[in-house]
């Protein structure tokens, strides 16, 4: 199994989960900047055997309505001995092309699909709402109302995934359902 690890800067820090929600107003230092709007930063590390495999800093930022626009990420692929590999699949907002694409609905709606990024051939990332009220268990605990989404990119097209969503902390769990078996599991959410 994979083990990532996610940091929020400046907010909790959630192990093993993609993003946390509760973004409020970045402090200084703890922001990045993507088309011209302040976002705030999300550290992902993918552990393989041990050894750091892959950083990926994403770029959120929250509409006054609530919505959670993803706004690029900066990723680094790293061999056995933590020596750049790749930076493929890292994409900024306004930069040759790409657009900013929607994370989070702030109202989610049962069948409605959205674009979570755009860099044409880079980054195309798809989800549609499955369910508001999905039970799910982790490590850390479990959870009653859970959003479950199914997610794909045209760049993948034989992969799938089921993610789980608890609002007030993010993803709990990430699973394949076609395509290479991965599972991601929330197993600690403490202070940072």
């Amino acid at each position: 199994m994979r083990r990532r690890t996610a940091i929020v800067l400046g907010v909790p820090l959630a192990v093993l989960a993609a993003v946390v929600l509760a973004w409020g107003s970045a402090p200084p230092g703890r922001a990045g900047t993507a088309a011209s709007t302040a976002a705030r930063a999300a550290l992902d590390r993918l552990f393989l055997s041990g050894h750091l495999a892959e950083t990926t800093r994403d770029y959120y930022t929250q509409a006054r309505d609530g919505t959670v626009w993803y706004y690029g990420e900066d990723t680094t692929q790293l061999d056995e001995h933590g020596h750049l590999v790749s930076t493929e699949g890292s994409w900024r907002a306004g930069v040759d092309g790409a657009r900013p694409g929607i994370f989070m609905p702030a109202t989610p709606r049962v069948g409605r699909r959205f674009r979570q990024e755009y860099y044409a051939g880079h980054a195309e990332d798809h989800f549609q709402v499955l369910d508001l009220a999905t039970p799910v268990s982790v490590p850390y605990r479990s959870f009653r109302g859970a959003m479950l989404t199914k997610e794909w990119t045209p760049l993948e097209p034989g992969v799938l995934d089921h993610k789980y969503y608890v609002r007030g902390i993010g993803t709990v769990k990430e699973v394949s359902v076609r395509g290479a078996h991965e599972e991601l599991l929330l197993v600690d959410v403490r202070a940072r």
